[in-house]
């Protein structure tokens, strides 16, 4: 099956290593092999998700119409069993809504990656790691979701590498980023159910961001101390949401969030907390910096350039294993994190 369109190719009796070498010279590769999306492998994926007829809009920057058979090969290519396929297709539904601006997303300079987060029952049924280096390698579902998700990107819509997607360095992070919210050891409502979904539906939150950046604070033994060194790591002249006012993503890890839930802070008093105290003055922006931000209408409130438009923006998840330290995920900035429920 072709990844690009439902055409069937003849691929004979090529070897696995022939085949990849014929993949490579189609410009179907993210540069790690790939498995055959032989049509009996394809109807395996299709015939899970036959019953999901909802229209897809067009897929940038192609804007041709993703059929399911072309996603299945792409799922295929990349590894996955056919339960995970409900998911990927979510992930492409979450992406597609009009305030996640994919195609600025994939046309963009920077570095931004498709995160994909996962909420609900089906992290634990599809084996999604949520704990301990749940960015990391080592989990079929994490590694092959997100993967198919960039495989069906760069196919069927076209965003490849040099052509239109035109990231300066790029990141890991476009290979695979999948992960899901550490439910379990959560002390705050999912973030999901925080979202308004109910907590027995199974979601994806997508959001066009950089790869994971560590915060480390073994010293704090309060949530004030653990606020105080979290706001100082967000607050940096060079992210793309000082101008762009995009959202980000704050992962707590389990420690981290214990302390925090044992001195009283609710989400919402965090989200306030980091909002106010992550804001970047005017002297750690260079003069020239200052002058085009302000061609574009961005200008400093109180000498504070903020990070996000609101402390809603602050989108914030409980994830990892034993450890402290957290993560944060700055967003492209002319985005928006977008969910979509997984049909069953």
């Amino acid at each position: 099956m072709d990844p690009a369109n439902e055409e069937c190719i003849d691929i004979g009796e090529m070897s696995p290593d022939e085949w990849n070498e014929f993949a490579i010279e189609q410009g179907w590769s993210d540069g790690f092999p790939l498995a055959m999306p032989t049509a009996a492998a394809v109807a395996k994926f299709t015939d899970i998700c036959r019953g999901d007829n909802e229209p897809f809009a067009p897929l940038s920057p192609r804007q041709v119409l993703p059929t399911l058979p072309a996603m299945a090969a792409n799922a295929v290519m990349a590894g996955c069993r056919p339960e995970y396929f409900p998911v990927v297709i979510a992930a492409l539904r979450a992406v597609l809504q009009p305030d996640y601006n994919l195609h600025g997303s994939l046309a963009t300079t920077h570095s931004c990656a498709q995160m994909l987060l996962v909420n609900g029952p089906g992290r634990t049924a599809l084996g999604i790691n949520c704990s301990g280096n749940c960015f990391g390698q080592g989990w079929r579902a994490n590694a092959t979701i997100g993967r198919a998700l960039q495989l069906i990107l760069l196919n069927i819509g076209g965003a490849k590498p040099g052509d239109m997607d035109r990231a300066t360095q790029g990141s890991p992070a476009k290979f695979a980023f999948c992960y899901g919210e550490n439910e379990e050891e959560s002390p705050w409502q999912p973030y999901h159910v925080r979202k308004g979904f109910d907590a027995n539906d199974t979601v994806v939150t997508l959001m066009a961001g950089e790869a994971p950046h560590n915060i480390n604070d073994h010293g704090s033994t309060s949530g004030k101390g653990l606020l105080t060194t979290f706001a100082a790591t967000l607050s940096q002249p060079g992210a793309n949401t000082i101008y762009a006012k995009g959202p980000y993503f704050l992962i707590i890890g389990p420690e981290h969030a214990a302390t925090l839930h044992r001195d009283g802070y609710s989400i919402k008093d965090i989200q306030a907390q980091i909002y106010e105290r992550s804001k970047v003055h005017v002297s750690r922006v260079a003069a020239e910096n200052r002058d085009s931000y302000a061609a574009c209408g961005h200008l400093p409130v109180n000498d504070h350039y903020y990070l996000t438009q609101s402390p809603a923006e602050i989108h914030i998840t409980v994830a990892g294993g034993p450890g402290k330290h957290s993560a944060y995920i700055p967003s492209f900035g002319a985005t928006a994190a977008a969910s979509a429920r997984v049909n069953r």
